[in-house]
């Protein structure tokens, strides 16, 4: 745990446009830079930095925050490894705590693993092109496969030498332990207790995880043995269900092009990298699994799968796909022709006719899997039934309501089934995943509370990681959306000082939590939960710094008053002028101290929360900040008579009672519908309803009039408190 202390300097020393600068050339315009998206190709700027705020943001794609969010979406890289990342680059030591002695094990453990794969990495390069065996055998093979020197070294492509123990007897001679050279998988233990090189004779992958570290090796047979293709084993390192080959050299062009090539094998990714095309990445060989999904989902949303001719393997691989669109991706497809890979056609074709090739021939995925499914259930309405059934499940797992009704649309008019029917089966297979979703995640919870018991089964088969988008799940999450917004953008403005001075100030936060305590009201969506908790959690702390900022401001204000008045002084009018002279000057000195507060209070949130560590934190807050109409008049100056707590508190207590409002409605709606369904069966509980939605609609008259009251006569709160 890196201390709070050193996290801070880091932020403060880390200027965005020092960041930024290194990545994007920027175009000075005002106050702010502004300059093409690091993150997406564009033509005309939209990416925005404020140095004043230290923040960054995109117009057009939504990408932003501070420095270390920056590094954090440019690099695909973890909090932590982000703030290490800018420590190192401004010389800042990084205080930790200290470590427990199993935590120290298990670091340094990881460390002796990833170092010996980078020097086993290596070892293999240099057998492959220094070494006359690495020559004649492992170079033949890569040039035979048209492989190009300038990938073998991207790539870093190596050659294990074919003798027992080769690698094995030079890697302890470096000093490397060899439970680690076990443990990564390099050496093996022969029956009778001889040690041997696991990957021996073979033509070597290193896979390389998006932070640049050698975490497995891929190694390909060129004797005709029954292993075409061994790998790394599973370590404290290596998870093959959370990395993709090819991650580490194609994720730059990945987020400069939006997008991802997802291919089956290493050959296809290097023979695709060749062509030009860089933002390709491979499962190798192994089913589609949610972390490699979640892996892809930090650098695109937009997903291509390449299938080779074989119809067979078309067919296997359509079962991936659910999940694909489960994680909200957007999933097209492109077939290449028989007996074709991505591999062998691209080295037949030019660079120019491989991407028109892509480009011409990509569909998507819904429609390339109705065109594949449907050849062979000509004249056969068994088969056909069963398409339908698959394209339903297909959509069923797509989370945003709205890219859901238009599949459906196009499907309806692809199977020429009618909308209704097809919307409505669609419907039942989503509840039967979300609750499916609900027991596997309960289970997981209590194989994680119980971890001494037998692990429960989770039901099958679910692959959705998040089964139903989080503005889809409640009708009140729009609602306490902009209620949190505003929270985020206002929450630290003083809206009164209060009666007795030793309590102090009440701010935005403080005001909302009061709200929603006295009527029992709490965020349904988890997401806007944690938000405000961590909102809440900071307000001692800003209170604590704004005492301290009170003194520079007091400081810097003496200091006006006096160059003020003596400029005052300086001048040869009357003491009449003089006297408006100085009450203009004490004007201004209130409305600059007001507009330093006000400032210091709006970035702080920003500061605090744009780079958090958690995800959901850290997204909500810069998509609050970083609005375009959060350059409005709002925070510009305001007249000496203006107050902006005067033009927050309406914004808050609307969005507050609206929300209220909504809450009402929905009781309503469910009483109703209670209603509806115990018909005339039970005259005593009828009646019980109907005085429930008697109160219920007054209760709404009553919050109606007291929605216009507050925000006409905002004044009228402070003194109900």
């Amino acid at each position: 745990m890196i201390d709070p202390a050193t996290v801070q300097k880091i932020k403060d020393t880390a200027d965005i446009v020092d960041v930024v600068s290194d990545y994007v050339h920027l175009v000075r315009r005002g106050v702010n830079y502004m300059g093409l998206c690091p993150f997406h190709n564009e033509r005309t700027p939209s990416f925005s930095v404020n140095k004043s705020r230290n923040f960054c943001y995109c117009f057009s794609c939504h990408k932003g925050g501070g420095p270390i969010n920056f590094i954090m979406e440019k690099e695909g890289v973890s909090y932590h490894e982000a703030l290490l990342q800018l420590a190192r680059k401004y010389g800042i030591e990084v205080k930790e705590r200290e470590l427990t002695n199993e935590e120290r094990e298990k670091q340094t453990r990881r460390e002796s693993m990833l170092v010996a794969n980078e020097w086993a990495k290596n070892y293999f390069v240099s057998n492959l092109l220094e070494k006359d065996e690495g020559k004649d055998i492992g170079l033949s093979y890569l040039y035979g496969r048209k492989i190009t020197p300038e990938a073998i070294k991207a790539f870093a492509l190596g050659y294990a030498i074919d003798k027992s123990n080769d690698f094995t007897q030079e890697a302890l001679k470096k000093g490397f332990p060899l439970e680690i050279l076990k443990d990564v998988g390099l050496t093996g233990t022969a029956q009778q207790g001889n040690l041997y090189d696991k990957f021996r004779g073979r033509v070597i992958f290193p896979v390389i995880n998006p932070a640049g570290k050698t975490v497995a090796f891929g190694g390909r047979d060129l004797k005709g043995g029954p292993a075409k293709y061994i790998n790394s084993p599973e370590s404290d390192v290596y998870s093959k269900s959370r990395e993709l080959y090819g991650i580490f050299q194609a994720k730059g062009d990945m987020v400069r092009e939006n997008k991802v090539y997802l291919v089956e094998g290493y050959l296809d990714v290097i023979g695709m990298w060749q062509t030009g095309v860089k933002n390709v990445v491979a499962s190798s060989g192994t089913s589609l699994t949610d972390g490699q999904i979640a892996l892809i989902h930090r650098f695109t949303d937009n997903v291509t799968l390449i299938y080779d001719g074989d119809s067979a393997g078309i067919k296997a691989s359509l079962r991936g796909i659910d999940m694909l669109l489960g994680h909200n991706l957007n999933v097209k497809a492109i077939p290449l022709p028989q007996g074709e890979d991505p591999d062998s056609l691209a080295a037949k074709l030019s660079t120019e006719e491989f991407k028109k090739y892509l480009a011409y021939h990509e569909v998507d995925i819904i429609r390339f899997k109705i065109n594949v499914l449907l050849s062979e259930t000509v004249n056969d309405p068994q088969n056909r039934w069963q398409v339908v059934r698959s394209i339903v499940e297909s959509l069923a797992h797509i989370p945003d309501k709205i890219k859901r009704d238009i599949y459906i649309q196009e499907c309806s008019n692809l199977l020429d089934i009618k909308e209704s029917t097809l919307s409505a089966e669609v419907a039942k297979s989503r509840i039967k995943i979300i609750e499916q979703e609900k027991l596997k995640r309960r289970a997981e919870e209590l194989n994680k509370n119980f971890p001494e018991k037998a692990e429960i089964s989770s039901p099958q088969p679910s692959s959705v990681e998040t089964a139903v988008s989080p503005i889809d799940s409640s009708p009140l999450h729009p609602l306490e959306k902009e209620l949190i917004f505003n929270c985020l953008r206002y929450g630290f403005i003083t809206l009164w000082e209060n009666e007795k001075p030793e309590e102090g100030f009440t701010t935005v936060v403080e005001y909302v939590s009061q709200e929603l305590s006295y009527d029992n009201i709490s965020f349904t969506h988890p997401e806007y939960n944690k938000v405000f908790s961590h909102l809440f959690d900071l307000l001692p702390k800003f209170k604590e710094d704004l005492k301290n900022y009170e003194q520079e401001i007091n400081a810097a204000i003496g200091e006006k008053r006096k160059e003020g008045y003596e400029k005052i002084g300086g001048r040869n009018i009357s003491l009449t002028e003089i006297s408006k002279a100085e009450d203009k000057l004490e004007e201004e000195l209130i409305q600059l101290a007001r507009i330093k507060r006000e400032n210091f209070a709006k970035n702080y949130i920003l500061d605090s929360l744009g780079s958090h560590y958690e995800d959901s934190v850290r997204k909500h807050t810069i998509e609050a900040l970083a609005e375009k109409h959060q350059l409005s008049s709002l925070f510009k100056k305001n007249k000496p008579e203006e107050k902006i707590e005067d033009k927050v508190l309406p914004i808050v207590v609307n969005s507050l009672n609206v929300l209220k409002n909504g809450i009402i409605d929905q009781q309503l709606k469910e009483l109703m519908d209670e209603l509806k369904e115990l018909g005339s069966t039970n005259p005593e509980k009828e009646k019980e309803i109907h005085a429930k939605i008697g109160e219920i609609l007054q209760m709404r008259r009553r919050m109606a009039k007291f929605i216009g009251d507050r925000i006409l006569s905002p004044n009228s709160i402070k003194s109900k408190k």
